[in-house]
């Protein structure tokens, strides 16, 4: 399972409220979640982010309340992957049952914003196909492949 996209670069403790801020949980609506994602870290991500692109962030990425509103927003954006050096324990679990991978692997002085990379979720192989260098997550268990494979736990 091959991903590709562009890169959207974050820094350390990135919380669910600022992925989605609370003002917005009124709702489980992805369509609705989508429209605020990063809304009050990034108020033009709504508008460039595209079906495929990455996210990128340092440390603890998903830290605060345990809502799985955060990777929804996250997935129906379009972002097909977050790759960071450490999630938050919670928001790791809600990521996977919702079918969102998440990659663990120190990226966030190595890459940068807008760059072109391709993930194999099989191996954990990350490409920057912009500088052409290669990084190694550890690759997900053919179980959890299989999770985010059929879109998550639930139809």
């Amino acid at each position: 399972m091959e991903l590709k996209g562009k890169v959207f670069k974050y820094g350390d403790d990135v919380d669910t409220d600022v992925i989605i801020p609370a003002r917005f949980l009124v709702t489980s609506d992805p369509n609705e979640l989508k429209a605020h994602c990063f809304e009050d870290l990034d108020k033009d991500f709504v508008s460039k982010v595209e079906s495929g692109d990455i996210v990128v962030a340092g440390t603890n990425f998903g830290c605060g309340s345990s809502r799985e509103h955060a990777p929804i927003a996250l997935k129906a954006s379009g972002v097909s992957c977050v790759v960071a050096k450490s999630f938050a324990r919670i928001f790791y679990r809600n990521a996977i049952n919702i079918g969102l991978p998440i990659l663990e692997c120190d990226l966030s002085n190595k890459v940068n914003a807008g760059d072109i990379m391709r993930i194999n979720l099989k191996d954990g192989v990350i490409t920057d196909v912009t500088t052409g260098d290669a990084f190694k997550a550890k690759p997900f268990p053919e179980f959890i492949l299989d999770i985010i494979r059929r879109g998550g736990l639930m139809a």
